[in-house]
């Protein structure tokens, strides 16, 4: 019984019994750990460890797994601000108790068992596409591609379901530091503005360059150090002495306040600030 409790502990302490019976442990030790308190049952299948995973728990419950916004975050990526877990569930089910959770009832590209917990990428970024913003989506897939979790090729050929993840997929890059920058340069394409991304001006990077002289660098949410901004500094008077046009936007500007963005470099290009 000592045994199999430490084997649940060690896969995130909910397991479906299909492959607690697959690993070797009979049906004496789930009973004796259940009776013993050690492990609880969740809708007849599915084992837990008191003090779980409240997702994994959650997940569990409703016979699903993890996926979309709630995945992408586990895994480490870049998603818009959210507070409703997303779960993958079968198209068959029913009777579920969803209150206070996302559903999500396609199914994803990769097959997945019966027992498995967590979505895995391509299905996470399935159900992202369908169900985030687009601006939204294209960030959370090229925080993907940014953290070497895929390779934008391997994306490029996998059978998407749906015009929406395959225009992504087409889209998507590993140029973007990060979801703010993917979120600027939706902005950009939606008034025709061609931006390069990533340039090395005098051996530093720029976020974006627009024409020929127009730069733009983009703070994230944590950028706000003393360091930082000395950096940063230092960056735009290197730019300004060699001629360009500098831009500064941070992460509520771009995400919560894309007009404002806009009309500001739709003023700098007015101005011809680019050339």
């Amino acid at each position: 019984m000592e045994e199999l409790v430490e084997w649940v502990a060690a896969k995130g302490g909910v397991v479906h019994s299909h492959a607690v019976k697959a690993e070797g442990f009979t049906v004496h030790a789930i009973r004796t750990a259940v009776h013993r308190g050690a492990l609880y049952r969740i809708r007849r299948s599915w084992l837990a460890r008191p003090g779980c995973d409240p997702l994994l728990r959650r997940a569990a419950e409703l016979g699903g797994r993890t996926t979309c916004l709630t995945e992408a975050q586990l895994i480490g990526l870049w998603t818009p601000d959210h507070t409703t877990p997303h779960f993958a569930v079968p198209p068959t089910a029913s009777r579920l108790d969803a209150d206070g959770a996302r559903l999500h009832w396609s199914r994803g590209p990769s097959p997945l068992a019966a027992t498995g917990m967590r979505d895995p990428l391509v299905n996470v970024l399935h159900h992202v596409a369908h169900c985030a913003p687009p601006a939204d989506a294209l960030a959370v897939w090229e925080s993907a591609i940014r953290k070497k979790h895929v390779a934008p090729d391997v994306l490029a050929r996998v059978e998407w379901r749906g015009d929406v993840a395959r225009r992504i997929a087409r889209e998507a890059s590993d140029l973007s530091d990060s979801g703010i920058e993917t979120r600027f340069l939706v902005l950009m394409r939606g008034i025709d503005v061609i931006v390069r991304q990533q340039v090395w001006i005098d051996g530093h990077p720029v976020d974006a360059l627009v024409g020929a002289h127009l730069a733009v660098q983009l703070d994230g949410f944590a950028h706000h150090q003393a360091g930082d901004r000395r950096r940063d500094l230092r960056a735009d008077a290197r730019l300004r002495l060699r001629g360009y046009t500098v831009l500064r936007f941070d992460y509520h500007q771009v995400l919560f306040q894309p007009d404002y963005v806009v009309e500001i470099m739709s003023a700098a290009l007015a101005q011809g600030l680019h050339r």
